[in-house]
């Protein structure tokens, strides 16, 4: 009987979110936007933010919503959702950077954001909307899985292909040369 197969370990981090505990406060988008501001923290812009908090105030109704992946596609969700008698449209609360809204996109040149969890140098605990919330509504967790594959170069190329064909190769590559500065300095 030979030995198992060692799996590789991929470490997964996240923010959890506790919307019953949000107020609406908006200091998680102040903070990440001033922390991912070049050079950082001399700026302010909410557009900028990897995390947005879609806010009923009338209804006492927060809920924070991190950038996730990007999808070339818009999708074909258009599902309705009621939070106590308000209807809200399932794109309120996607992650995702998509075609057909300009929600999670970088305000100068339309390309997406997607939060990487304030990871810099010197490495942060945790990521700044969740040391910076006074609520306790954002919580990091980091957990390691199994995995069975990488991701294949192909789809990184596929990736970066569809974000060329709709920004153009010139916009994309100064977004890869700021955060290979960022992480560089």
């Amino acid at each position: 009987m030979s030995e198992p197969e060692k799996k590789k370990k991929k470490v997964i981090k996240r923010i959890v979110i506790d919307v019953d505990k949000c107020n609406g406060c908006q200091g998680c988008e102040v903070i990440c936007s001033a922390f991912h501001a070049h050079p950082q923290y001399s700026s302010n812009n909410p557009a900028r933010s990897r995390i947005r908090v879609i806010r009923d105030p009338l209804g006492d109704i927060y809920v924070p919503v991190y950038a996730g992946e990007y999808t070339a596609a818009e999708c074909a969700g258009r599902d309705k959702y009621k939070i106590d008698g308000k209807e809200y449209e399932e794109c309120a609360f996607c992650r995702a950077a998509c075609p057909s809204r300009d929600l999670f996109k970088e305000p100068d040149s339309g390309l997406p954001l997607k939060c990487d969890m304030c990871e810099s140098d010197p490495t942060l605990e945790e990521p700044m909307c969740v040391q910076w919330c006074l609520a306790d509504a954002l919580t990091y967790e980091v957990r390691e899985e199994d995995v069975e594959e990488e991701e294949a170069p192909e789809q990184v190329d596929e990736s970066l292909t569809a974000l060329a064909n709709k920004h153009g190769w010139d916009k994309v590559m100064d977004a890869v040369n700021r955060m290979s500065k960022k992480s560089g300095s």
